[in-house]
């Protein structure tokens, strides 16, 4: 027997299981690191920030739009093999970005390739622990891989905040380059795990759910950067998952292999737990986005500092989903569901009113308490609640749908918070500029159109060095209408959490009507992915 094995009552390989929850760390807290590094790499590589909110957003977009695909390839090249080229395409994204000197390595490198890494890496880590691993061994090291997601979630802000700031934002994703050769040092410890099962393939389906996926998230990334086809785009997407919805159907009808079994969304369940799942993403990452660029450039704060602003959600979300899965009791899933959803819509309704009176990140403190909180009853409840109906045979393929709904959703919510935000900003320094007394009509006419060509989020000190050349009076009326509309801005791309969370309420009320899920042990082995 391989050294990777444990049979039940065999003792834990624990080289193996520490190495399996490096790997789950580095996949987690990669997000983070380049949250609180945005200032930090704008300024670097002279790019925007919502060129870097982009690439953020897509590389969550590959993400979801590939892993039902990527599941399927590590069944067809083996999962061990599938597992290895994720950790290479992470690797090669850590580096890209330790290395880079423009945005377009970081799309390229970063977003897409390391995206795909992450679409091969979670499906076959599931199937390499449940194949390495059985009884009681198997529970500890899905357990463990689940602490460690929840951690590099917790602290990675911090962490990232802390190499960012003392070191250096390549540096941080230098280490992550060591953490995955480490991991990969032990990957001879690892015995694949065959695939028994139907090896067909279903092409259309997978080419419609990444054209569903992608051309709605790309027509907003588009939107944002002010391109064309912007409709086009989500038209495509929306079309191909009409069209994904129906073919899957027919195959199904009609008995053959299919990217993913709409027989699936029959349990009630499993259909409201997806859902729930996808808005609390959305509203993840609509604060994943807005939050670390207020605190970068309306604050001003270095990247420690932001990470050290933004520790009261991560803590509180890790805290509150620690105590909330093992203290649940007889509560029901869906008052705790609820109560989350509601946590978060009573903390980003105080975060909206906070954001233009904000001078330091002690503001946020008791806001992000609260919807950290909120996350954190979700977290703890919403991957069982979804997965619990399903049979053991079908949970790895139900946890892949589940893992795309939320990845696509924490796309989304990347993208549309941002595009939120550049649309506000347009919108409110050509008013402020119009209506203003100090520039005269053909400032006003210029400022318009540098808009028109690329609106962007700017600091009061970028802002400053910008207008170096501008008489004393036109400098000061312009950063005055920058500190105006710059609040206000991020006060409109925190309304997409806000609907979010109250869309997750509307839900969570549906789901106090149906019947509590029943255990079901198969779910420990999906919950973290």
């Amino acid at each position: 027997m391989s050294a990777g094995a444990s049979p039940s009552g065999a003792p834990l390989d624990r080289r193996l299981a520490l190495l399996l929850a490096m790997a789950m760390f580095v996949l987690v807290v990669d997000t983070s690191l380049m949250n609180v590094s945005i200032s930090a790499v704008v300024r670097d590589l002279d790019t925007t920030v919502s060129g870097v909110q982009s690439a953020i957003a897509l590389e969550a977009l590959v993400s979801a739009a590939f892993i039902l695909i990527g599941s399927k390839v590590g069944d067809l090249v083996g999962r061990k093999r599938a597992y290895v080229v994720g950790l290479l395409g992470y690797a090669t994204g850590a580096i890209a970005m330790t290395l880079a000197q423009g945005l377009t390595a970081i799309i390229v490198f970063w977003a897409v390739v390391g995206g795909l890494g992450a679409s091969l890496l979670l499906p076959s880590m599931q199937s390499l622990i449940h194949g390495n691993f059985s009884g009681p061994a198997q529970k500890k090291v899905y357990a463990l891989v689940g602490a460690s997601a929840s951690i590099a979630a917790a602290v990675g802000p911090l962490l990232g905040g802390f190499i960012t700031t003392y070191l250096s934002w390549r540096v941080a994703f230098a280490l992550e380059a060591v953490v995955i050769a480490v991991v990969l040092s032990g990957i001879r410890l690892i015995k694949d795990v065959p695939y028994t099962g139907d090896r067909s393939v279903d092409v259309v389906g997978a080419v419609l759910s990444a054209l569903a996926m992608g051309g709605i998230v790309l027509g907003v990334l588009v939107w944002q950067e002010g391109g064309e086809a912007v409709g086009a785009l989500i038209g495509v997407g929306a079309i191909a998952l009409v069209v994904l919805v129906r073919w899957l159907l027919r195959r199904k009808r009609a008995g053959r292999p299919v990217l993913l079994d709409p027989d699936l969304f029959r349990s009630p369940l499993f259909r409201v737990g997806v859902s729930q799942q996808m808005l609390q993403q959305i509203a993840l990452g609509g604060l994943m986005i807005s939050l670390p660029i207020f605190l970068q450039m309306v604050l001003e704060y270095d990247a420690m500092a932001a990470g050290l602003s933004l520790a009261p959600l991560s803590l509180s979300m890790f805290a509150v989903a620690l105590l909330a899965g093992k203290r649940a009791g007889a509560r029901r899933p869906a008052d705790l569901v609820l109560a989350g959803f509601a946590l978060g819509v009573v903390g980003v309704g105080a975060l909206i009113p906070v954001v233009p009176r904000a001078s330091s990140g002690w503001w946020l403190v008791v806001p992000l308490l609260v919807v950290g909180s909120g996350l954190g009853l979700l977290v703890s409840q919403l991957n069982n609640y979804t997965l619990s109906p399903i049979s053991e045979e079908r949970v790895s393929e139900a946890a892949g749908v589940n893992s795309a709904a939320g990845s696509f959703g924490l796309s989304f919510g990347l993208a549309f918070a941002g595009a939120l935000m550049l649309g506000a900003l347009a919108v409110g320094f050509t008013a402020q500029t119009d209506a203003s007394t100090v520039l005269d009509s053909a400032q006003q006419e210029q400022v318009s159109r540098a808009l028109d060509d690329d609106a962007q989020l700017m600091s009061t000190t970028q802002l400053t060095e910008l207008l170096a050349d501008e008489p004393p009076a036109v400098q000061d009326e312009i950063v005055r209408i920058n500190d105006e509309v710059r609040p206000r801005a991020l006060q409109v791309a925190l309304l997409l959490p806000l609907v979010a969370g109250l869309l997750g309420l509307v839900n969570a009320l549906r789901m106090r009507r149906l019947p509590d899920p029943a255990p079901n042990s198969a779910v420990e082995g999906a919950a973290f992915g």
